[in-house]
């Protein structure tokens, strides 16, 4: 069984999803909410095997949401659901870990496939576009000038912050302390002149729009 939470401020909307998603018997919506600072409480107790988060809400988004939750446990996936083609949230989104992106104007068989494939680990996110992203934090001949002042460890922060992991995943992966780690975060958005992790995305959305591959 597929256990979903749902976030998405209109009812309607959510009583919707709550009948298209329970049709066959394999998923199941074990919470709801319409607000953001309420879902970033919940979802973590709830444990829910995917979370399907509206980008936008009265009182936040879908994609801090994500990142939030998905600092506190990475097992739970993170699938954005928008109304806008938005190159710059689908870079936050990446950025924040979520593991799909769907307009909401996908077919209702088709986001029920979205939640199976991705509760089973897959990414929907068009692997290119991640692949772009990560090129440049690595290489990009074309960084932002921003990019010349980071260190090689605070570089290899930034690809791994763009690939979703947590800081906790991080120092697993750099054997290093997870507040070490939290430093170096810190100090890599301070030298972006950035205050969260989301809005590096910001950078890589305006290089890909000046640099088209």
């Amino acid at each position: 069984m597929i256990r979903v939470f749902l976030l998405d401020d209109h009812e309607v909307v959510r009583r919707g999803l709550v009948d298209l998603l329970e049709v066959d018997g394999d998923i199941e919506v074990i919470g709801e909410s319409g607000l953001a600072q309420e879902a970033i409480r919940r979802i973590p107790a709830l444990r829910p095997d995917v979370a399907i988060l509206d980008a936008r809400l009265p009182d936040g988004n879908g994609i801090d949401v994500c990142r939030d939750v998905r600092a506190v446990d990475s097992s739970i996936k993170g699938l954005i659901l928008t109304s806008y083609e938005d190159d710059e949230a689908l870079f936050a989104a990446i950025m924040a870990g979520a593991s799909g992106y769907v307009l909401k104007q996908i077919r209702g068989t088709d986001l029920v496939d979205a939640v199976r494939r991705v509760a089973s680990g897959q990414s929907l996110l068009d692997p290119a576009v991640t692949q772009r992203v990560l090129e440049r934090i690595r290489h990009g001949v074309e960084q932002p000038r921003e990019f010349a002042s980071l260190t090689e460890q605070e570089r290899r922060i930034l690809e791994f912050i763009a690939e979703g992991l947590t800081n906790r995943e991080i120092a697993g992966r750099m054997l290093l302390a997870e507040k070490t780690v939290k430093n170096y975060v810190s100090s890599l958005l301070a030298k972006l002149g950035l205050e969260r992790r989301t809005q590096a995305a910001v950078l890589a959305t305006r290089l890909l729009g000046e640099h088209p591959h």
